[in-house]
């Protein structure tokens, strides 16, 4: 079982809320300062912080699994460092990739009807996209494919990957390695999706082929002014 997960932090969660919801995101957790929604593919926690804090307005690129110890298993048996890591929330699995870069695999919950799969009333064609950026493409592909993501496109700028449970890891390529930022990807026409967001009254546009959503977090001056939603050919599993 593997399944896109990034955690977003952010000092404005009701605006998140509501932007969610209108891109069609169904919260499936809520534990005040933690949120969890559902994408037709792929999942996205929210983590509410105070406004300053270091880690308001950033993403952290994130994945949920079945069972950790068989994903450390079978991670570390592929050739990618996978630790245990017990932390303050409860164990997880830390992978180190061998440019430098680590993230944290999460336990995942089934559904109430025993599977894995998420909300199914969430819309069927967004999906969240979990970026990561490196400066070796193909050494963090190699890593995104020893956890068991599957290849989908690769080229010296970027790769992409699908998982079986939901959700898009991406690589792109950048100075140092460190987290990107949020994205998602839309496998029907984002003009529905423009007017949906502005019936909300949520500030967005469509320019060459991508859909931008005004970034709450950007009144900070450290988050990006937009979020871009691509047009896909999808959806992929």
């Amino acid at each position: 079982m593997l399944r896109a997960r990034p955690i977003h932090y952010t000092s404005r969660p009701d605006n998140w809320g509501t932007i969610l919801r209108a891109l069609g995101l169904v919260k499936t957790v809520d534990h005040g300062e933690w949120q969890e929604f559902d994408a037709g593919s792929g999942r996205l926690a929210l983590a509410a912080v105070q406004h300053g804090h270091p880690f308001d307005g950033s993403t952290v690129f994130g994945v949920e699994v079945g069972n950790l110890e068989e994903f450390a298993r079978r991670t570390e048996e592929a050739g990618t460092q996978a630790e245990l890591h017990e932390g303050p929330d409860g164990t997880t699995v830390q992978i180190s990739a061998d440019d430098g870069f680590e993230f944290f695999a999460f336990p995942a919950e089934r559904a109430t009807d025993g599977t894995w799969a998420t909300s199914g009333d969430a819309h069927p064609a967004l999906s969240v996209v979990a970026t990561w950026i490196s400066p070796l493409v193909g050494v963090a592909a190699n890593a995104l494919t020893n956890i068991g993501a599957r290849p989908r496109s690769e080229d010296d700028e970027s790769a992409t990957f699908t998982t079986k449970n939901g959700g898009i890891l991406r690589v792109i390529h950048g100075a140092d390695g460190a987290n990107g930022d949020l994205a998602f990807e839309y496998s029907d026409g984002l003009e529905a999706l423009l007017d949906r967001l502005r019936a909300a009254k949520i500030e967005a546009r469509i320019s060459e082929g991508l859909l931008y959503v005004a970034n709450p977090d950007a009144a900070g001056g450290a988050a990006p002014a937009s979020i871009a939603i691509v047009k896909v050919a999808g959806p992929f599993q």
